[in-house]
């Protein structure tokens, strides 16, 4: 296949979403793009649902969500758009299932899974929608696998991934479900685990060789490249976001060792993806720019209020101690009792608690 040129690519200007929103999950199918749910500007989940079509040019509002939530699963199935899980107005994980019909433009309740959770991975085949992972009300990450059989509606559940996770990145290939990555806790996983559908067991593959969140994850013909993310501090080291690029052959089941001169040109986090005419696309996300810098912030509920902990100075503070504009922020993301939340900040000085409010 001969790939274009990069001169061929440019940007072009769409027409924007009909209302603001953070953390809503769009979906392509059938030539058309579907935005689900998200955060307003005050971090309370909507149920707006809205279609794209690239030949007008133009949004389309749908019937809203039944359910208002955040940071949906969501696939197809044929001309039906099934909704797993996410953040509920509670700002808990929600177990709610719920199936739009494309033709008829009407929602419908399905089973509930079988228990509550967010950042749930899923793909689908023929009739069915296999849910990986997530993390549940007590913040334990799961290693559930459970398919959904559309024309039962009901919920089975399968062999268990050998390493829990949620926030995971799944791809279907054949008759095999392939996870990398995700998290536990606030801690990235580096584990790359297959399920075969057909014999209804897991394979263990290499792990990803540089263990890191915030990366994306692309497939192009029998590769898969996992890309850029930021490597966590621990004790005296730094966090850092990085350039990495690592390939793995799905043919011959090993990672290829790449030379830095295939690195992605700026080292980056939480970007978006994919490819397009035979090449890998990479656009946007969070870099160490200027004297902007990335921080890790620890969400505690305690008693209905805030309290918080920035990992890279260990103080704990309160939250009437922080900045407007950093209180803005959190206020406008959906978080759980130990919620870890990426925060650009400048470089002024904060004005932390006093060292009696507690140091980790």
């Amino acid at each position: 296949m001969e790939v274009p040129n990069v001169k061929d690519f440019q940007w072009k200007r769409l027409a924007p979403l009909p209302s603001r929103r953070v953390y809503c999950s769009l979906l392509e199918t059938g030539g058309q793009v579907y935005a689900i749910g998200g955060c307003d500007d005050n971090g309370v989940p909507m149920d707006c649902f809205e279609v794209y079509s690239p030949e007008a040019d133009q949004w389309t509002a749908l019937p809203p969500l039944p359910t208002a939530r955040a940071g949906v699963a969501v696939t197809a199935l044929g001309k039906r758009i099934m909704v797993i899980g996410g953040v509920g107005t509670n700002q808990l994980p929600l177990k709610v299932v719920e199936m739009y019909n494309i033709d008829e433009g009407k929602w419908k309740k399905r089973s509930m899974l079988r228990e509550a959770a967010m950042g749930i991975s899923v793909t689908a085949k023929d009739y069915r929608v296999y849910a990986a992972g997530g993390m549940g009300l007590d913040l334990r990450p799961h290693s559930h696998l459970q398919h959904y059989d559309m024309l039962k509606d009901m919920w089975v559940s399968l062999a268990p991934m050998p390493t829990p996770r949620y926030a995971a990145t799944s791809f279907l290939r054949g008759s095999k479900i392939y996870v990398l990555g995700g998290r536990q806790s606030k801690y990235a996983v580096n584990a790359f685990e297959v399920f075969d559908i057909e014999t209804r067991s897991w394979t263990k593959f290499p792990n990803i060789p540089c263990k890191r969140a915030f990366s994306s994850f692309v497939t192009l013909d029998s590769h898969l490249y996992s890309l850029g993310g930021l490597r966590q501090g621990r004790l005296y080291r730094q966090p850092k976001f990085l350039r990495t690029m690592d390939v793995f052959d799905m043919e011959q089941g090993g990672w290829l060792k790449m030379e830095r001169s295939f690195f992605l040109k700026k080292r980056r986090a939480d970007f978006v993806a994919g490819s397009l005419s035979g090449r890998v696309i990479v656009a946007g996300g969070l870099g160490k720019d200027g004297a902007f810098r990335l921080e890790f912030i620890v969400v505690l509920v305690l008693g209905g209020s805030l309290a918080l902990c920035i990992c890279r100075k260990g103080y704990w503070l309160l939250a009437d101690h922080l900045p407007t504009t950093l209180l803005q922020k959190i206020q406008s993301t959906p978080f759980l009792p130990a919620w870890i939340l990426p925060i650009h900040y400048g470089p002024q000085v904060w004005p932390f608690c006093p060292p009696t409010q507690g140091k980790l």
